[in-house]
């Protein structure tokens, strides 16, 4: 059994990227990080090092188990490496998928014209003019 396998054999095989170009361009990119160090990919990962990958906003950590060389069974991921993000990171998951949620249905098509009034009148600003009072 190896005791080193390239980073970017290494994320291909474990499915965090679909091809291994894809994976070569996030390491030459930057979004790679081992031990706080932005990694090549011709970089050798070993078992119990902690792979970051940056995609913005969210920094994912996973702890390696197992090296591979060869893409597995989507099965067989968990035997070779353990998702450690962090909570906070987690947040910014959720916290994404709801500011996504703009309250209309996708495929419903374009808002009608008095959708679009209901939707200016609850975005438009509210403002006090000159003499005290408000303006809505």
């Amino acid at each position: 059994m190896k005791t080193e396998v390239r980073i970017d054999k290494w994320l291909w095989a474990v499915r965090l990227f679909k091809t291994r170009t894809l994976a070569v361009e996030a390491c030459k990119k930057g979004k790679v990080i081992i031990r706080n160090i932005q990694v090549k990919p011709s970089r050798n990962v070993k078992v119990g090092d902690v792979v970051c990958i940056k995609r913005n906003p969210i920094l994912f950590s996973f702890k390696v188990l197992a090296l591979s060389e060869n893409r597995m069974n989507a099965k067989l991921v968990p035997g070779f490496m353990e998702n450690v993000t962090t909570a906070d990171q987690l947040e910014l998951i959720e916290l994404g998928k709801l500011a996504g949620q703009t309250g209309r249905d996708r495929g419903t098509g374009r808002p009608t014209k008095k959708d679009r009034r209901n939707i200016e009148n609850f975005t438009e600003p509210v403002f006090m003019d000159e003499e005290g009072d408000w303006n809505f």
